[in-house]
This record gives structure tokens, C-alpha cells and sequence, in this order.
């Protein structure tokens, strides 16, 4: 038995995200298709390289992409919808329409991968006929072969998770789907075989979900052919996020070996290898560093841990990530942060280091102490406890948070804001132009005071008041000119929260975040957002909306503190938001919005751990805005997740208010309405923000007619569905003179009806 390391998949963004500017250069039409190719191969190399470089045995290959791994896929199976075949459009903006929307065709649906903030895009499977159309996967593992001699594991999603994520079929097609896809998956691989291609690695996270039978029976039938494919190739099943739900049946299957999570699958995967053993002969990939947080490993413990999975295995165990390391940052070597919090710290760079470590270290017998030492110390460090707000949240034990009922507080709310049928508003933060964040680089570099920037911040925002009452909205928004991030902001500001300088990640397409790091406990240091929206009311008498992140969001697009619980730690922001929440109160905010889209995403794959969280989640929210006035109208938003099953959730945040994305999955969501009768007031977002299509009125108004089959025309707010950051100025202001034109037109239909 020997000790190899593995990596699962790489960032794909680069040290200073030039991915993304590569892409939104090409969008743009700045940069010409040959350039943009020959930047994406020079990036795709460097990943390779660096990992070469780092010593890793077996390097992925077929983790790149050109947007999304999952479109990859639906790109080379030819699962491309009708809407997209326009013959006058070059593959590759074929292929970015499928994401993007154009002409009129609406883009495909977007949403989280399992339980992470990375979205993917949803297969659909109606109306196409899947084809072997291109072999992307084979030209990524040529060029690494050809220009690094990297032989590479090449790495695909599986046939069961890619239908079993999709949508467009009957609940008793899923298995024939599978099926339909299994000669498409042997015609891969018989190429991939021909060329030379050690091996390959099928990701299977939807084998943490329970399958049913028929389902189980067409995987255990197709997987026995695919491995027919190989005549040389050996085979990998990557798992990952969670223990797999039924590790008999999935250890059954004719691989070559089998890569499971042993970081988030709270210790299961040892204890059904330890009680149903593994198969002898059969490769483990053992997921023993944490990929999706960002706190170095103790090396002392984990080489334990692997030492005694050898001992339970009879065959090779490759030391790999926990998931892929797409979901932390490149690297820290170009961060400059707290010298406690700088020995802590291990990014996707790093983490290949803990690998080759391991690796190396298990062969021969090396000691981890003086690795470990600079986390230890980060460990103890006073900065991270603070006993006053560990006091507060055991006081919390006899709190419930909640409000005065929904009806009282919807009469005096309506008394003191006056608002119209179906009010007109938006999400939050409006067009980042390249001039404002210019400016803010200057003033964080000194090359302008203070003084200067809040200057700059106020001009644009009432700028923004002007353009939005203009336009007509009914409620409106400051437009988060001061905020890079809706949840680094805040990480800014509170006190056990820090952020970095390059630590991005990518959330979708070429959309980057920097997610904080909760290094301990989180308390409210000053006012955070109080001085801006004093100034835009100050602007006009139509309320604006007081804009903040909610603990459960600031949570989720965060990497916690890895040695406390997430109910603690979303209860002390909660804690931290109240009293800015009361704070804005105080200043005359009527309306105070805090946004939780990232809800859904921390939900735990598994059905019985579902419940828990939730109800942790919903009482952080509650928190958040206990104590305010019945006549304080409170706000949330939520984006790009299937909310259908948690309706009872939305419904116990006992929100005002919620606004929901739905513009790509506007018919499903509704469907949950018919089922679930909810009486506080939502908007189901009108239209796509992240697609550059301006939205077409009749559309609107279709959206609008179809909500208010299922909702009371006094419940509903008409909105975009996410906020409008991303977009030009030209096409956030023509898309609300449409939103605004479309909802009076309605509104007025209404009246006469009435």
C-alpha cells in the first residue's frame, strides 16, 4: 500500500482574477476570440503548472472551464436547448448564450451546487437530443500532456448527479435519462482510453442523497458499461460535501476506486468503512483536507488519521482535498493581515503544500510539530474571544425573538408608508461603474482623503435618488456606492471578522466574492450603514430602504471559525445586525432590509439534519430584527436557490417582506404558492439581472399576471429579482423604466377592473 497525493479541481479564476477580466473582456468585444482562447489556455497551464510544481501525484484535468463545469458538460453532450440554436452565432456565443441569455432567448436557470455559494446551470432535458458534440475534457488533457507532460486525472460530473440535477422531465423519467446518457459517457471515455488517459474521475456528490430504487438499479446497470469503455483507463468515483447515503451500493459499483469526504461528513465515512470495509484491490481517495475552508490543517492529526485508513484499506490511498479546491482563494502569499491570523491561513495554493506533505510525511515518518505550531498559537489568541458577547448568547436560551403578530404590524405599517398597489422597488445595490470603483481604490490607497470619498459617495447616491424618482419607483435605495461586496463589507466592520486583500472565489460565470474570515467572536464595533441612509432620506420624502446582509448570509459567504458551532456564531451576528438594525430605527429608517440569500445554500444535504439548521437559521434572522416598532417595516431578499421546500422557513422569518429571485424559475416557484398559503407580502423577481437583455414590458406583465394567480394583488412588490450591481448604468435604467412602465400599466388595468 502506498500514499499518493490527488487534488479534485483548482481554482480556475487565477492569483488577481484574470479569468474574469479575460471573459468580461470578451463579452465586451475588447478583446478578440483568438486573444481570449490563447489567455484561457494560458491560465488553464498555470493551474497545471503550479500543481506540477507542488509535487501532486494526480492533477485534474477537465476542472477548467470556459464558464461553468456543468455547462462544459451539457456543451460536449450537445444538450443545448432549441432557444440557442441561432446559425448565425459562433460556438462560442452559442455557448456563453446558453448562460447569459441573448436575443430575446431566456438564459438558462442558475442556482446553488449542492450546499456551497458556486452556482451552476441547470441541465434541462426537454426537447434536445443528446450527442457526442465535443471532447473538451480530451483537448484539456492533450494541452497539459503536450505542454507540461502531465499525464492528468481527467474529471467530469457523473451521469447520475448531471440528470438527477436537471430539469425538463417527468419524475418517472429521471431513470431513463440516466440510461440515455450512459452511451454518451462510453463514447467519452473510449477516447479518453485511446489517447492514453490513466485516469479518470466521475463526480457523484448526488450520492449523498438518498436514492430510489429505480434510480439505483439504471446506476449500478450503467456504471457496468461505462467500465466496459476502459480498456486502460482506471476509473475514480468522487463523492464529496457529505458521507455518501448509501455506502453499500455506492462501493458496489465497478470502479477502479473511490474518493469520499472525510472533513464535512461529520465523521460517518470512517465509521461505515470501519463497519462494512472496503473493497481489497480498490484505490481510497481519501478527502482528509478541508476544501471549502481556509485555516491550515493540523498535520499532527490528520497523518494520524490517514495512517489508521491505511490500516483499514488493502490498496493505495491518495491524500486529496475534501471537495474541490474551487471554493477557497488562489493563494496567500500575497496577503498582508494580522500576524496572528498570517500563520493560520491555507488557500488553495497552501493546501497543495499540506498534500505533498502528508504524502511525503507518511513515507517517512516525519514530525508535523513545527508545522503545526503557528496555528496552535492562533488558537490561543486573545483577539479571538470576547466574554461579553459569550455572556449575551447564553442569555439567548430564554428568548424566542419574535414580533407582534403579522396583521397588526401590516396595518400600521401601511398607515405610516402610504404605498401604492403592487409598490415598485429594488433589490439593493445599483450599477458599480468602473469611475466608482476607481475611486474607491484610490481612497484605499490614500490618493484621496476621506473626506474626498465620502464626497464621491454622496454624490453618486443622490445622483441614484434623482435617476429613481425619475423613474418612478416607490421605494427606493441608496445604492451601496460605499460597499465592494454585500457581506465583505460587513466583515469590514465587525468586530472577530477580517478580510483579505486577493482571497476571491468564484461565485458564477466570471462573478467573484471575497468571503470574510470569522476568526472569533463577532460583536458590532459602531454604526455601519446608519450615516448613509440618514443621507439618502435626507433626499426625499419616498422611503429608502436601510440595506443589510443577515447573520445566516454573512455566515454562509464566509469561511467560520472552525471550533465553533454555526448556531453560535449566526446568533452573534444576529446579535451585531439588531443593533444596527435599531440603530437605523433610531435615525428614521422606516424600511430596513436584510438579505439572507444564501438561506438555503447552508442547508445540510442530509433530510434529517434539515429541520435543525433551519430553525437555527430562521431564529438568527428573527434575531436580527427583534425589538423593533410594529410600524418598522422589515425587508429580506433571497436569490438563485430552490426555495420550494422550505416555504415554512420563509414563512417563520417573519419578514414584512421578502423578494425572491424567480425570473428563471418563475412557473416552479409559483407552483409552491398554490400549495403553501402565504400571507405576509413578497415580490417574485420580474426579470433577470444578470442576463444583459433589457426585459421586455408584456413579459413583465406576464410575470406579474401570473404571480397574482396564486398571491393577493395586495401582498405583491414588483422587483428585480437580484440586485443590480453587475449591470451598465444604461441597462439597469432602461430595465426599470420598463419594470416601472410595466407595473402601471397593470396596476391601472386593476383599478378599472376593480
Amino acid at each position: 500500500m502506498t500514499v499518493y497525493s490527488s487534488n479534485i479541481g483548482y481554482p480556475r479564476i487565477g492569483e488577481k482574477r484574470e479569468w474574469k477580466n479575460a471573459l468580461e473582456s470578451f463579452w465586451e468585444g475588447t478583446l478578440e476570440e483568438k486573444e481570449f482562447k490563447e489567455e484561457l489556455d494560458r491560465l488553464f497551464l498555470e493551474g497545471i503548472r503550479v500543481q506540477k510544481e507542488a509535487g501532486i501525484t494526480h492533477i485534474p484535468v477537465g476542472d477548467f472551464s470556459l464558464y461553468d463545469h456543468v455547462l462544459d458538460l451539457l456543451w460536449t453532450f450537445d444538450l443545448v436547448p432549441d432557444r440557442f440554436k441561432n446559425v448565425n452565432k459562433t460556438p462560442l456565443e452559442t455557448y456563453y448564450s446558453m448562460a447569459r441569455g441573448t436575443d430575446g432567448s431566456e438564459a438558462m436557470t442558475m442556482t446553488k451546487w449542492f450546499n456551497t455559494n458556486y452556482h451552476y446551470i441547470v441541465p434541462e432535458f426537454e426537447n434536445v437530443t443528446p450527442s457526442l458534440k465535443e471532447n473538451r475534457f480530451l483537448d484539456y488533457w492533450k494541452k497539459a500532456k503536450q505542454k507540461l507532460g502531465v499525464n492528468g486525472k481527467v474529471t467530469l460530473v457523473g451521469p447520475a448527479t448531471l440528470v438527477l440535477l436537471g430539469k425538463g422531465y417527468k419524475e418517472t423519467e429521471k431513470a431513463s435519462w440516466i440510461q440515455r446518457l450512459i452511451p454518451l459517457y462510453q463514447q467519452l471515455l473510449q477516447q479518453l482510453d485511446a489517447e492514453g488517459v490513466e485516469w479518470v474521475s466521475l463526480e457523484e456528490p448526488i450520492f449523498t442523497s438518498p436514492l430510489d430504487q429505480e434510480v439505483w438499479k439504471v446506476i449500478e446497470n450503467g456504471y457496468a458499461e461505462i467500465a466496459k469503455s476502459c480498456k486502460n483507463t482506471k476509473l475514480l468515483l468522487q463523492t464529496y460535501y457529505e458521507a455518501v447515503s448509501d455506502y453499500k451500493k455506492v462501493l458496489s459499483l465497478p470502479v477502479d476506486g473511490f474518493g469520499l469526504d472525510f472533513i464535512h461528513d461529520k465523521g460517518e465515512t470512517k465509521e461505515q468503512l470501519k463497519k462494512w470495509g472496503f473493497p481489497k484491490g480498490k484505490v481510497l481517495a481519501a478527502g482528509v483536507i478541508d476544501g471549502r475552508n481556509v485555516w491550515k490543517a493540523n498535520l499532527t492529526e490528520t497523518s494520524a488519521e490517514v495512517k489508521e485508513l491505511l490500516n483499514l484499506i488493502d490498496g493505495d490511498l491518495w491524500v486529496q482535498p475534501s471537495s474541490s479546491l474551487l471554493h477557497v482563494p488562489v493563494t496567500a502569499e500575497n496577503e498582508s493581515l494580522p500576524s496572528f491570523l498570517e500563520g493560520a491561513l491555507s488557500f488553495a495554493k497552501e493546501k497543495l503544500g499540506e498534500l505533498k506533505a502528508l504524502e511525503s510525511g507518511i513515507e517517512n515518518n516525519t514530525s508535523f510539530k513545527d508545522y503545526d505550531k503557528s496555528f496552535e498559537a492562533f488558537v490561543a489568541a486573545p483577539l479571538r474571544h470576547n466574554h461579553k458577547v459569550q455572556e449575551e448568547i447564553k442569555e439567548l436560551a430564554q428568548l424566542k425573538a419574535t414580533r407582534p403578530p403579522y396583521e397588526l404590524r401590516a396595518k400600521k405599517q401601511q398607515e405610516k408608508l402610504k404605498l401604492p398597489l403592487l409598490p415598485t422597488t429594488t433589490i439593493g445595490s445599483m450599477p458599480q461603474t468602473k469611475e466608482v470603483r476607481r475611486t474607491r481604490l484610490k481612497w484605499r490607497k490614500k490618493q484621496i482623503t476621506d473626506a474626498q470619498y465620502e464626497q464621491f459617495i454622496q454624490e453618486m447616491t443622490s445622483r441614484w435618488i434623482d435617476i429613481q424618482e425619475d423613474l418612478g419607483l416607490d421605494v427606493l435605495v441608496h445604492g451601496e456606492f460605499e460597499r465592494t461586496d454585500m457581506v465583505e463589507y460587513f466583515g469590514e466592520k465587525l468586530d472577530g471578522m477580517e478580510v483579505t486583500k486577493f482571497g476571491w472565489v468564484q461565485s458564477y460565470g466570471s462573478r467573484c466574492v471575497k468571503p470574510p474570515l470569522i476568526y472569533g467572536d463577532v460583536s458590532l464595533k459602531e454604526p455601519m450603514t446608519v450615516k448613509e441612509s440618514i443621507y439618502a432620506q435626507s433626499l426625499t420624502n419616498k422611503p429608502v430602504k436601510g440595506m443589510l446582509t443577515g447573520p445566516v448570509t454573512i455566515l454562509n459567504w464566509s469561511f467560520p471559525r472552525h471550533d465553533e458551532s454555526k448556531e453560535v456564531v449566526m446568533n452573534q451576528i444576529g446579535l451585531a445586525i439588531r443593533q444596527e438594525v435599531l440603530a437605523l430605527e433610531d435615525a428614521g429608517i422606516a424600511i430596513i432590509q436584510i438579505d439572507e440569500p444564501a438561506l438555503r445554500e447552508g442547508l445540510p444535504l442530509r433530510e434529517e439534519e434539515k429541520e435543525g439548521y433551519l430553525k437555527a437559521a430562521a431564529y438568527a434572522f428573527r434575531l436580527s430584527a427583534y425589538g423593533v416598532k410594529d410600524e418598522t417595516q422589515i425587508h429580506t431578499h433571497m436569490c438563485y436557490s430552490n426555495f420550494n421546500e422550505i416555504m415554512n422557513t420563509i414563512d417563520d422569518l417573519d419578514a414584512d417582506v421578502i423578494s425572491i429571485e424567480t425570473s428563471r424559475s418563475h412557473g416552479r416557484l409559483l407552483q409552491a404558492f398554490e400549495d403553501f398559503h402565504y400571507e405576509k407580502e413578497i415580490g417574485l423577481g420580474v426579470y433577470d439581472i444578470h442576463s444583459p437583455q433589457i426585459p421586455n414590458e408584456e413579459d413583465i406583465i406576464s410575470n406579474i399576471r401570473a404571480s397574482l394567480r396564486v398571491l393577493d394583488e395586495k401582498q405583491f412588490w414588483v422587483n428585480p429579482d437580484c440586485g443590480l450591481k453587475t449591470r451598465k448604468e444604461e441597462e439597469a435604467i432602461k430595465s426599470l423604466q420598463v419594470l416601472v412602465k410595466a407595473t402601471k400599466k397593470y396596476r391601472a388595468s386593476l383599478i378599472v377592473e376593480a
